[in-house]
Parts: C-alpha cells; structure tokens; sequence
C-alpha cells in the first residue's frame, strides 16, 4: 500500500469525517488519495502552528522550510530529509497534471493562510488584512476543490466563485471566536473593534453580540450568493460538495442566531444526527433537481399537447 495515501486516510478520517466521506466520494476516483493528501499535509501543517509549535521562532522557522519546499518540489526537486507529513505533499506535486493548475494555486495560497496566521498571534490587524486572508483563503479552497472533482472540467470564473467558502469562514472564526482569543487569535478588524467599543475580554456585552450579529448577516448573504454559484455548476459531484460543504457550516449560524448572537465554546450541532440526516437530504433533493434539469436540456420544448401530437401527427390548436 503506497505509504502517504495510507497516512493521509488516517490523518483526514480522524480530523473530519466530511472532508473524508466528501474526497472517497465525490473527488475523480484517479484523484481521491491526492485529494487527501492535500486535505491531510494541511491539517498537519495547520496543527503544527496552531498547536504544536510554541514560539514564533519555531513557527517562523517551520514556515521557511514548508515555503522553500514547495518551491524546490515545483522545480522537480525532492529533497531526501523529508518527514512522513511532507512526503505527502511532495507526492501531491510530483502528480500535479499541469503548470498553473488549481491544485498549484491550492497549495501556495493556503501555505499564504497559514503563514499568515504563524505572524500574527496575539496582534490586532486591519480590515483589508483580514479580507485579503479570506480572499486567499477562499482562492486555495475553490481551486483545490475544482481540481480534485472534474479535474477536466471547466468551471465558470466568475466574482460569486468564493463567496461560500468565505461565507464558511466567517462561520469558522464565529465558532473559534473563544478558544481562538485564548490562543492569541483576534479575528476581529482593529477598525471594528474601535467602532463597536469591543472589549475582547467580554464577549457577553452588547457591543460584541452587535458585532457578532453583523458578521452571522456578512456569512449569510455570502452563502447565499456561493449557492447561486454552485447551483449553476453543470457536475453534479461539485455540486454535491459545495451544498455539503455549506450545510456544514449553516447549523452553526442557526445556533448562533438561537443563542441571541452570544458564542460559545463549543457547537455540537455540527456533529449531531440531525446535521447528517440533513446532509443526506440535501444530497438527495440536490441529484433529483440536477437529474431533472439535465432531462429538460435534452428534450424537445414542446408542451403536452405538441409532444402528443408529434407522435400522433394529430394538429395542435392554441390553449384557451
């Protein structure tokens, strides 16, 4: 069995069960352990800064390597002092298909996010920082999703194309907002924190929860318009992926919302049975409205009674 897809099964199927299910799945079956190795050699790297590197000079110096190997791999060179973890990516690159590719922008936009995030532990930053985070962010994560399902196909490029998967994030640093502080991760632009009055040792004031409530109607409005977006897509499995991918994340707005836009440590709701019952049901009506359209695109646009009388050859008369 090759070593880092093995590694990568493990690695994914105990970090997320959906990021899992989602790559077995829906990703190009010649594609699945690539797609989880890229989904594995992040949550890795992601950990090693989040968790396990405990000063800057660490997490700096870890940033430098993964940096220069991306770098030296894309140059078709693979150094021989690699850990297990980057031996899954190295793999990644040796099989990207083409120069430019998404899976390219993947892997250097999210390696941006994470360096991003070793930098600024503990520091208030700006607006248009925190949106350009999210731009990349959400780049790296439509790229890599459209690589790995319909690696072939060509998918529209148009402004709505990350607007879910910023809307998701927005999500993400709602759910993490309390253990994120604790962490030294402000995920809160100076310029609002100024505006609101925020004290970020107070989540339970009112300034907060107004805050709390702007950004839940910002991720709202983003998952609406990345929903139109997926909804056009014409491969059903994208379109399965960015409605499960969605769904997941909506759960917690809803319990952000119940809970009067006060956060809180944890959300159970996104692991709940409910949640996947849901999933399921999404899947289903998502395949019967594809399927259905699909068969309107192929027949003939006639109404009932011209179909039956192109068989009949029986003439037509205008409905009253």
């Amino acid at each position: 069995m090759d070593t880092t897809a093995s590694l990568a099964r493990a690695i994914t199927w105990a970090s997320s069960k959906q990021s899992y299910l989602t790559a077995r799945l829906l990703a190009d079956r010649d594609l699945v352990d690539d797609c989880l190795r890229a989904y594995a050699y992040f949550r890795w790297a992601d950990d090693m800064i989040d968790i396990h590197l405990q000063t800057s000079d660490d997490q700096a110096t870890f940033i430098v390597r993964q940096q220069a190997l991306i770098e030296s791999l894309y140059r078709g060179e693979r150094p021989a002092d690699l850990c297990p973890q980057e031996d899954m990516l190295a793999d990644l690159v040796v099989h990207d298909r083409r120069p430019h590719s998404g899976l390219q922008s993947f892997i250097r936009n999210f390696m941006t996010v994470i360096a991003f995030d070793a930098n600024r532990r503990g520091q208030v930053v700006g607006r248009r920082e925190l949106s350009a985070y999210m731009t990349c962010l959400g780049t790296a994560v439509m790229d890599g999703l459209l690589y790995f399902i319909g690696n072939r196909h060509s998918y529209p490029r148009t402004p709505d194309r990350t607007q879910a998967v910023i809307g998701a994030h927005l999500t993400h640093m709602l759910r993490d907002m309390r253990e994120d502080l604790l962490a030294g991760f402000i995920n809160i632009p100076a310029e609002d924190i100024a505006f609101y009055g925020i004290s970020l040792d107070h989540a339970e004031e009112e300034a907060f929860r107004q805050w709390v409530l702007r950004q839940v109607e910002e991720a709202k409005r983003c998952f609406r318009e990345g929903q139109a977006y997926i909804e056009s897509l014409d491969m059903l499995r994208a379109k399965l992926a960015g409605v499960w991918y969605c769904a997941r994340f909506e759960c917690i707005l809803a319990a952000i919302q119940r809970d009067g836009y006060r956060l809180r440590q944890e959300y159970p709701e996104r692991r709940c049975w409910q949640t996947w019952a849901r999933m399921v049901w999404l899947g289903i009506a998502v395949t019967v409205k594809h399927v259905a359209g699909r068969i309107r695109q192929t027949l003939p646009h006639l109404d009932p009674r011209a179909a039956l009388a192109s068989r009949s050859n029986i003439p037509t008369f205008p409905l009253q």
